[in-house]
């Protein structure tokens, strides 16, 4: 079959555009591959990343469903193992643990239970969405929950192209894979290049910007966060480089490790929580790479507060992570050394 590429590279693309194009490149182009989820008709829950595929390509392949986490999910488990493509979306994160079942008992398992014999060629989509007081139930970044699970791949794209290219390269990989997008990246916008499939494994950390004073490590939103602290300490004579982690199961930290050792300063910077957190896991296995001696101070994190997010709009200014805050973390690593 002829590969039909999406005609909007060259243009200016929004992240959420971009996850469109995605979206739209691989329904073209793969028969097997469906959508199926609640609200994808609605840009209420997906905001602009699936409008109106439903009238590109049928309701028989974008099923908008009932709110069913758990069934829906075991279903494009099963439908996996039959053949398909399935991207299963949940558009709030919060409530894709209802489907821990299917995803961590069944689609992480199949593989390495069944000798390799079986593969389970799932996408699982979830959406962060924080902010706006809308509470605890409604904010959460567990992202390294899934992360901990042998058997299954974790993305977090933190630009508009990756926003397509990792989802392109996450449907057609031959394992589970859990996409994680941002809400508070869909109006960040880029000029893309045109699509060109990579196998998810070649999809390693990228230097965003390179620096000789103090290195920054996120995945996701918390990459921005850090873009734009690196620009406010470059306006302060400070070099800062930042690594977009774009893979956060399997974690590869060995460019990341020699970047270290050069800046000799590590702030690990994460939109989840501290306890058993990705920060720490970043800073953990630098740590075992490294020779120490090259560290000029010890490492610092930068997670959220160790509490449910609030609902009251002054004190979500206080809980989220802010540019102001990674900017702090820097100059006190620098101020330490």
């Amino acid at each position: 079959m002829r590969k039909t590429d999406v005609m909007n590279h060259g243009k200016q693309r929004n992240y959420g555009e971009s996850i469109r194009d995605g979206f739209q490149y691989l329904l073209a182009n793969y028969p097997e591959v469906f959508a199926i989820g609640q609200g994808l008709w609605s840009p209420w829950y997906v905001g602009n990343s699936m409008g109106e595929l439903e009238k590109e390509f049928g309701v028989a392949r974008i099923i908008d469903t009932p709110v069913s986490e758990s069934a829906v999910t075991g279903a494009a488990v099963g439908a996996a193992l039959g053949g398909y493509r399935p991207i299963v979306i949940h558009p709030r994160l919060d409530f894709m643990v209802l489907a821990m079942d299917p995803i961590v008992n069944q689609a992480a398992k199949w593989a390495h239970m069944l000798g390799g014999s079986q593969r389970v060629p799932l996408t699982v989509r979830g959406i962060i969405n924080r902010g706006g007081q809308q509470g605890a139930q409604h904010s959460q970044a567990l992202h390294s929950w899934y992360a901990h699970i042998p058997g299954l791949r974790v993305v977090m794209p933190a630009t508009p192209a990756d926003a397509r290219d990792l989802l392109i390269a996450s449907v057609l990989c031959d394992d589970p894979v859990i996409y994680i997008d941002d809400r508070w990246l869909y109006e960040l916008s880029d000029e893309l290049p045109p699509i060109t499939p990579r196998k998810l494994r070649e999809q390693g950390p990228i230097v965003r910007r390179p620096g000789t004073d103090a290195t920054l490590v996120a995945a996701g939103y918390s990459v921005q966060l850090c873009l734009e602290a690196a620009q406010l300490l470059d306006d302060q004579g400070l070099s800062v480089s930042v690594i977009d982690l774009r893979v956060i199961n399997p974690l590869d930290l060995s460019g990341v490790a020699e970047t270290i050792e050069r800046t000799g300063r590590l702030c690990a910077v994460d939109g989840g929580w501290k306890n058993c957190g990705l920060a720490g896991e970043v800073i953990a296995r630098v740590i075992e790479q490294i020779d120490l001696g090259c560290l000029h101070t010890n490492p610092i994190r930068v997670t959220l507060t160790d509490a449910p997010a609030p609902t009251s709009g002054p004190l979500e200014e206080q809980y989220y992570t802010s540019v102001e805050d990674v900017v702090s973390a820097v100059r006190t690593l620098v101020k330490r050394s």
